[in-house]
Formats: C-alpha cells, sequence, structure tokens
C-alpha cells in the first residue's frame, strides 16, 4: 500500500495541490439549502472528516493511514463538479461524475501514486472493508457534528440531517460518538479550558 515513491514533476505537483486547494471556495451546498450564510466549506469538512477517520480507526482496530487517505481525498472530485446536494442527486449520476472526475484529477501523477489512489478510491467506493466503512462512518459522524453545531448556533432546520443520517452508521465507535455529541454541548471542550483557577 505504501510503497515506493514514483517521480512526479514539479508542475503536476503544484497543479494537484492548487486544485485541492480550490475545495476551500467550495461551500457545501446542502447547508446553503438551508439557508446558512457562509456554510463550511468542503475543505473544512474533509479536514475533520479525516480527524474523526483517525480516531475512528484507532477505536475501530482499522488502518489509520488508508483511512485518513480515504477521508482526505473522499471529496476531491468536488473541485471539478462542486457539491452537490441531495436533490441534484435525483437527477444526476453523481456518482459516476464523482468518478470521472477523480480519475481525471490524478492523471497526471506517476504510475505509484495513481494507483495508490485509485485503489483506496476503489475500496472506499466497494464499502467491504473495515477501513472504508470506517471512512464512510467518519464522513457521516462530521455531518452529523456540523449540523449539531449549527443547530446550537441557532439554525435550527440543521436538526433535520440528524434524524436519518444516523442509522446509516455502521460501527460501533461512530454510533457511540454520535450518541455522546447528541447529548453533549459541543462546546464543553473549551469551556473547560477558558476556566480560569482563582
Amino acid at each position: 500500500m505504501r510503497g515506493r515513491p514514483g517521480k512526479i514533476s514539479a508542475r503536476a505537483a503544484l497543479d494537484f495541490i492548487c486544485e485541492a486547494g480550490a475545495l476551500k471556495q467550495t461551500r457545501r451546498s446542502g447547508w446553503q439549502v438551508l439557508g446558512i450564510k457562509n456554510a463550511e466549506s468542503v475543505a473544512d469538512h474533509s479536514f475533520r472528516c479525516a480527524v474523526i477517520g483517525y480516531v475512528l480507526a484507532h477505536m475501530e482496530k482499522a488502518d489509520p493511514y488508508k483511512v485518513i487517505l480515504m477521508t482526505l481525498f473522499g471529496d476531491m472530485p468536488e473541485a471539478r463538479i462542486t457539491d452537490l446536494h441531495k436533490m441534484a442527486h435525483s437527477y444526476l449520476d453523481v456518482r459516476k461524475a464523482e468518478d470521472k472526475s477523480f480519475s481525471d484529477q490524478i492523471k497526471g501523477l506517476p504510475d505509484s501514486m495513481r494507483r495508490q489512489l485509485t485503489s483506496i478510491h476503489t475500496e472506499f467506493r466497494r464499502q467491504k472493508s473495515r477501513e472504508s466503512i470506517v471512512s464512510r462512518d467518519a464522513d457521516i459522524l462530521e455531518c452529523l457534528i456540523q449540523a449539531k453545531e449549527y443547530h446550537e448556533q441557532g439554525h435550527l432546520k440543521a436538526d433535520k440531517f440528524t434524524r436519518k443520517a444516523p442509522t446509516f452508521l455502521k460501527s460501533k465507535s461512530a454510533r457511540l460518538l454520535w450518541q455522546l455529541a447528541k447529548k453533549s454541548s459541543l462546546t464543553d471542550w473549551w469551556i473547560k479550558l477558558s476556566r480560569f483557577k482563582r
């Protein structure tokens, strides 16, 4: 899986890096449909998704390296096709568009990188391995936590997402973390840190 790195041209490397940067400007469309101004970007989501994936991988005894790759690159196609909300999924073959976009995005990379990223992408799509299931759970759990945070900030419609999405969580650890998050204030971590001892 990790293998020897292939030689990559500086131009191809920079193009790939800059394209990934486009995700910092790509807003998550589902939140915008709910009327949330300045909704999180795809890059915001992918970052915390990778953190959650790393944690879940350890909780579920999965390979954290593979999970981090799956979560970091999972939304990379959205740099080309944007983030399409669920209504759009009813009219378009989003999966096919994502697969084509991802394939085109990695074309300029060396064989070793292309093989690794293609393998990770395919494994995630199949949802058979522990790592792919943990990665998908990380994606869902990140959305659930974000929805709860938006709800706590006064965006009351965001809680609609928290009704059905938890049923898609497969791992015990993801379900456990969601149950805890659901019952907690998600700002507790910094409130504890901000208390001064007198």
